[in-house]
């Protein structure tokens, strides 16, 4: 929509997955234009309005072209590997030359600890005794299935870098946290906890994973990697190249960036938006900001019903915070 009374220009987008992950085989979500730039709204569907409120603040940041001055101008990332089979883990590390860090989808649905074991395995073997190998566990773990899974993947993997929230509550990654040896890493328990500085308070992880859209913004989220005391990994929410470049310009931003980050995600999509996507070289994500191509946003146009549900979804952020006091804009 567009017209006098609009901030934005809005757009409903939908792309394939290469592979099922996070437990879905499309994308999508909304693209913004203000009058200085463009900005990404995609919250996944399981979420709600309130949630998905602070991803729209994200979005009218990037649109209203208010990032900061980047401090560096590459970024490195890990290459990420969906809960697929030992062969296909192995081929994508392989097929992606240069990445010295690779993360490993575990405790997927329906997999057992013993599918997991075989795909860290293949994903060391893949990238070498020098490379390091990080697993997501998505809070898929009770502390008890934590324990034993990490034992048994930190063996796999030769040692982990970390792994990333192995289960859901905060109070469950602490206890974890207690009774193992590999660093934990908090995602979910940041980015969806009403206050992501219960990790710290209740030192519940030695690695803070921040991700731009849940969090509010780049603006908001150096406010947090600065208070709340912990290393810090940018990563992604599965997003076009629009919504990636607000990681990449958090990431550019932090004043220290020790690990590699999870940005390299643009390769799961089957396509993109813009005709340059930010796709790793070497390992490294260059530091700049692509523009949607016209032809591109018409090839990968939603459907009329799913631009409806997505119009719905948007008005009920924009009343989620106009309720909290914040300028509200029409619905598209």
């Amino acid at each position: 929509m567009s017209g006098p009374e609009a901030a934005y220009d809005v757009f409903v987008w939908s792309l394939p997955m290469r592979a099922r992950f996070r437990g879905i085989d499309v994308r999508e979500g909304v693209l913004l234009r203000g009058a200085d730039g463009w900005g990404e709204w995609s919250p996944f569907l399981d979420y709600d309005a309130t949630v998905s409120e602070s991803w729209l603040r994200c979005a009218e940041e990037a649109a209203s072209g208010s990032w900061p001055t980047p401090v560096r101008d590459r970024i490195p990332v890990n290459v990420t590997v969906p809960a697929v089979g030992p062969e296909r883990a192995a081929e994508i590390v392989r097929v992606r030359p240069g990445f010295r860090t690779a993360k490993v989808k575990v405790a997927e649905p329906g997999q057992s600890l013993a599918d997991d074991e075989q795909r860290v395995a293949a994903v060391r073997d893949a990238l070498g005794p020098g490379g390091s190998v990080r697993v997501d566990a998505n809070g898929g773990w009770s502390v008890d299935e934590a324990v034993t899974a990490i034992a048994v993947l930190d063996r796999a993997a030769g040692g982990l870098e970390y792994v990333e929230q192995p289960c859901a509550s905060v109070e469950d990654l602490a206890a974890v946290r207690r009774r193992v040896d590999v660093p934990i890493a908090a995602d979910e328990s940041i980015r969806r906890a009403a206050d992501p500085y219960r990790v710290r308070d209740l030192e519940a992880a030695d690695i803070a994973v921040i991700k731009v859209q849940p969090l509010g913004g780049v603006a908001a989220c150096l406010r947090i990697a600065e208070d709340i005391g912990l290393p810090v990994v940018v990563s992604s929410a599965l997003e076009t190249s629009v919504g990636l470049a607000a990681g990449v310009a958090l990431a550019a931003a932090l004043p220290e960036l020790p690990y590699a980050c999870g940005l390299g995600t643009t390769t799961l999509l089957d396509g993109d938006v813009v005709a340059d996507p930010l796709t790793p070289d070497d390992g490294m994500l260059p530091v700049r900001r692509p523009v949607p191509d016209l032809g591109l946003l018409e090839a990968h146009r939603a459907s009329p019903e799913r631009w409806a549900a997505w119009a719905a979804r948007l008005a009920e952020a924009r009343r989620v915070r106009a309720v909290r006091g914040v300028r509200q804009d029409p619905a598209p």
